[in-house]
């Protein structure tokens, strides 16, 4: 059945099930209303139409005050993924959501913003009670702010994946550093990373982190300017047993007359 065929609401609601899939595409919107009153009309067109993503907030409205439709998870979730899903609609629907749905959720680039950041709201939450197959899924799956929470989570099997994430950034990074309760296992990870310590800002927030071991912590030093090897020198975060490595590579500096750059480059070594 063509859309240059006349149909209309009455038509559609007595579609066969083979018309049904041409007639999820019809522009109007009375059309996809008597679909979702034909006997044929199921659970899985359903979840078609919710794929499209010009249906109307009304529409979704409509689909969501059917209590036959609103029993089936499947279009739960797929109007809650809607872009056009009605904000109070799509607020209420996500906490309805599992775990890996709410990951899901997260990354649909079209879903409402207010939607995807409840989403990851949720997950945040739940995090500290997460068995470690699920925190290795969000590890995998997750969202910068997820990879940042797990990163300060610390669970050791995960730790790898999380620090190697195209997901993760250097802020997540240097606010993980910046946490008095962050676990040394992740310190020492960052520091061994060989992605995350080449950054200078990285490596600075290293320094002053007590739980950097010292033989890494020494071999960042001649990356860094003098105007921050002052600055280290005078900081009270700065362990006691580096301070004197710190002075060494100063007066090394101030001797030989040199200044490397930090400007945002990745150093290497």
């Amino acid at each position: 059945m063509e859309e240059t065929v006349h149909v209309n609401q009455g038509t559609a609601r007595t579609a066969t099930r083979e018309e049904i899939p041409v007639l999820l595409h019809h522009s109007d919107p009375d059309v996809i209303l008597g679909l979702l009153d034909n006997p044929s009309f199921d659970e899985s067109h359903l979840c078609l139409l919710l794929g499209h993503k010009e249906l109307s907030s009304a529409l979704l409205e409509e689909i969501a005050s059917r209590r036959q439709w609103m029993s089936s998870y499947r279009v739960r979730f797929g109007l809650a993924c809607h872009p056009h899903v009605p904000l109070a609609l799509g607020l209420r629907l996500v906490r309805e959501l599992f775990v890996v749905d709410l990951v899901q959720l997260a990354l649909v680039p079209s879903a409402a913003a207010p939607v995807k950041h409840l989403a990851e709201e949720l997950i945040l939450v739940r995090l500290p009670q997460l068995p470690s197959a699920q925190k290795m899924v969000l590890a995998r799956r997750g969202t910068g702010r997820i990879m940042g929470a797990l990163l300060s989570d610390g669970q050791p099997e995960i730790l790898s994946v999380v620090l190697d994430s195209p997901f993760l950034n250097e802020g997540h990074v240097l606010r993980a550093l910046a946490k008095i309760a962050v676990p040394a296992r992740v310190v020492v990870a960052i520091a061994e990373s060989g992605r995350w310590s080449q950054h200078y800002s990285v490596r600075l927030a290293l320094l002053r982190n007590p739980q950097t071991p010292i033989a890494r912590a020494i071999s960042f030093l001649p990356s860094i300017s003098t105007t921050d090897l002052r600055l280290l020198c005078e900081s009270s975060s700065v362990p006691v047993g580096l301070r004197p490595h710190i002075r060494r590579e100063l007066a090394n500096h101030m001797q030989r007359g040199a200044n490397p750059t930090k400007k945002n480059s990745n150093l290497r070594g």
